[in-house]
């Protein structure tokens, strides 16, 4: 299995540090808001990486995050005239319900950055007496010029770096690119008791202290956004190894932008989509499918027109799974070796770096042939039951053959579905059609073919 290595800025066979265990963080939200569809993007690209590990036959540790105090918290806590507690009590319970719609396996640990202040504060002690640091009027700070590395993962040099430096811009400060470990209370904002002075921490010590908490100082995975990599990530780095004099992560991970008219999906431009807004409109399954057909890796071109043919594509995997699943007959013809290289191929997309589209075409040639083979009566009960359990073992890892949304006939309904099915076999098309056409004015449409008539709402 390969992946791609943002740090080596190649693909890498994967060795996990210890043989069958695999540590992975993901750098989850700052929850100041309800989730985009670029947070759900991130989580649902890692949670198919973790599930596929786990497919593969790994112990995954898998962490995640809830940034829970922060400059956006805080003004948004007070614009809403509420402590930066409640908000994030409010919002994080908010992420984890859009988050369980999407299918999202949940975290091994979720952590909160309030509840590892401690943590936090030993790193920054230990980087201060080895030099890393220096303190000044509004906070501690990191020296970027202490630590040789400083631009590895970003592939940037120190005196080119000019990413993130303001107008605003600390005067003292001895380089534009040191960033706070500690910031002095302000008036009105929450704070804690440090060697320092009663504060708060600086964005990036978090998910330091939080990994190591949980992971320790070197582990495999670190996940998120590429536009985390800098400065997030790249400082996270330079913290964290400078503190333990080891590496901080072998396989730097990060998925792609959702994009809007060809610019980047956030907030901050103001053309952002929450996951419950695009919930009021399209199954919750429906935008993780979309996920799955670009790599995590490549940008997607956000639309309600991509949203329909999603739609249409996860209608066609279920009704292929109601025509499975009411398959009766029993003919002679065997698909082990069918099944087999459907596995084979999904295995081989999935295994250079996680390539979902692929493996999604993997599947959906399966679902032509095993469709083919109803038509044509000739697939078998054990056909049927073997397709069954390697639809059931891939979608460990897709999330997308079995419905979430169960959809439930009523008496009437389905008494009028078995009426026509006995007026088609009794070859009495003027009933037939007649059901049909009442079936559709209540909502239920029906597809006939060799293999049966399947149903599905609409």
């Amino acid at each position: 299995m390969k992946l791609y290595n943002t740090l080596s800025g190649k693909k890498e066979v994967f060795h996990p540090r210890d043989e069958n265990k695999v540590g992975m963080y993901l750098c989850g939200p700052t929850v100041y808001d309800y989730g985009h569809l670029g947070h759900g993007r991130s989580a649902v690209a890692f949670d198919v990486i973790r599930r596929y590990l786990i497919y593969k036959g790994f112990q995954v540790t898998f962490v995640s995050n809830y940034t829970d105090v922060d400059d956006k918290m805080i003004v948004r806590a007070e614009m809403m005239k509420i402590s930066v507690k409640e908000l994030a009590d409010k919002i994080i319970p908010a992420y984890e319900e859009d988050y369980g719609a999407l299918g999202i396996m949940k975290s091994d640990i979720y952590t909160k950055a309030t509840n590892h202040i401690e943590e936090m504060i030993k790193i920054i002690e230990g980087l201060e007496e080895k030099g890393h640091t220096y303190t000044i009027s509004d906070g501690v700070y990191f020296d970027v010029t202490t630590f040789a590395e400083y631009g590895k993962l970003s592939k940037q040099k120190l005196d080119e770096l000019r990413a993130g430096v303001r107008k605003d811009l600390n005067p003292e400060k001895r380089n534009h690119q040191d960033f706070v470990l500690w910031k002095f209370a302000k008036e009105g904002e929450p704070e804690w008791d440090s060697p320092w002075g009663k504060g708060r921490p600086g964005w990036h010590i978090e998910c330091s202290a939080m990994s190591r908490k949980h992971l320790g100082d070197d582990f495999d995975i670190h996940g998120g956004g590429v536009d985390l990599m800098f400065p997030h990530h790249e400082c996270e780095i330079a913290q964290s190894e400078a503190y333990s004099g080891k590496r901080f992560v072998k396989y730097w991970l990060h998925n792609g932008f959702i994009r809007v008219d060809n610019e980047k999906m956030s907030k901050s431009l103001g053309n952002f989509f929450t996951l419950r807004d695009v919930y009021k409109k399209f199954d919750p399954q429906v935008v993780r499918y979309l996920f799955l057909q670009t790599h995590y890796r490549s940008p997607i071109d956000f639309s309600d027109e991509l949203l329909e043919q999603s739609a249409n594509g996860l209608m066609r995997v279920h009704d292929f799974m109601r025509r499975l699943e009411r398959y009766e007959d029993d003919g002679g013809e065997g698909v082990d070796d069918l099944l087999k290289e459907t596995e084979k191929r999904f295995r081989e997309g999935m295994d250079d770096d996680f390539e979902t589209p692929v493996a999604l075409a993997a599947c959906f040639d399966l679902i032509r042939w095993i469709n083919g083979m109803i038509d044509e009566k000739t697939l078998s009960q054990a056909g049927k039951a073997a397709t069954l359990k390697l639809v059931e073992r891939l979608d460990t890892v897709l999330g997308i053959f079995e419905a979430t949304t169960k959809v439930d006939l009523d008496d009437e309904v389905e008494a009028l579905i078995q009426e026509r099915e006995k007026a088609r076999e009794e070859k009495d098309w003027s009933r037939a059609d007649e059901i049909r056409d009442l079936l559709l004015e209540k909502g239920i449409q029906l597809e006939d073919s060799a293999g049966g008539t399947i149903w599905k709402k609409i």
